[in-house]
């Protein structure tokens, strides 16, 4: 069993930073690609951005230049630094983690449960 828990989101003004966090814990060999994705309501669950073992990463064009992914492999956790919100970003942000599990080797692929972030004033 691989879990993963979030945090970070919440309500920010427009403008503003918020910084999410997600920590995988459990039965975990390895992990491989973390990433996060955002379903705002009444759309379907996106892609924001994913990072590599390597640190090697992708971003959804929309948040290009705003938003930053990092993870710290020792504490099997990702991070998405979100600047210069507006509206747009409002959703619930869920983190995706796939690798390995310790038993058996067999692959993984788990979703946290999902954290508010609104952007109002």
């Amino acid at each position: 069993q691989v879990q993963l828990v979030e945090s970070g989101g919440g309500l920010v003004q427009p403008g503003g930073s918020l910084r999410l966090s997600c920590a995988a814990s459990g039965s975990i060999f390895s992990i491989n690609v973390m990433g996060w994705y955002r379903q705002a309501p009444g759309k379907e669950r996106e892609l924001v951005a994913i990072i590599s073992p390597g640190g090697s990463t992708n971003y959804a064009d929309s948040v290009k230049g705003r938003f930053t992914i990092s993870r710290d492999n020792a504490k099997k956790t990702v991070y998405l630094q979100m600047n210069s919100l507006d509206s747009d970003v409002t959703a619930v942000y869920h983190c995706n983690v796939d690798g390995r599990v310790a038993a058996s080797r067999a692959p993984f692929r788990s979703w946290g449960q999902g954290t508010q972030v609104t952007v109002s004033s």
